[in-house]
């Protein structure tokens, strides 16, 4: 589970497992979780967040979504390649 970007105190990552599900990352800080879909960016599943949490996790998500799509691609390659 490569943490691949933080913010504000929000950590942004991708399990290994997922790597064959579209684009998504999930974001997590003090025991709360969600995933985004990132093509469109689309919350998919939350715990514990509150919609105030949620709206500055978008428009991080939104902000470096080229960087995350990049990791995440790097990701899949480095899985294909083993």
């Amino acid at each position: 589970m490569p943490v691949v970007l933080r913010v504000k105190g929000y950590r942004f990552w991708f399990y290994e497992a997922d790597l064959n599900e579209p684009p998504h990352v999930h974001a997590g800080k003090a025991g709360m979780e969600a995933k985004y879909w990132l093509n469109p960016v689309s919350l998919a599943t939350v715990r514990g967040f509150r919609q105030h949490d949620l709206n500055e996790i978008e428009r991080i998500i939104v902000a470096y979504r080229s960087d995350l799509l990049a990791a995440w691609e790097r990701e899949v390659k480095k899985r294909d390649n083993r």
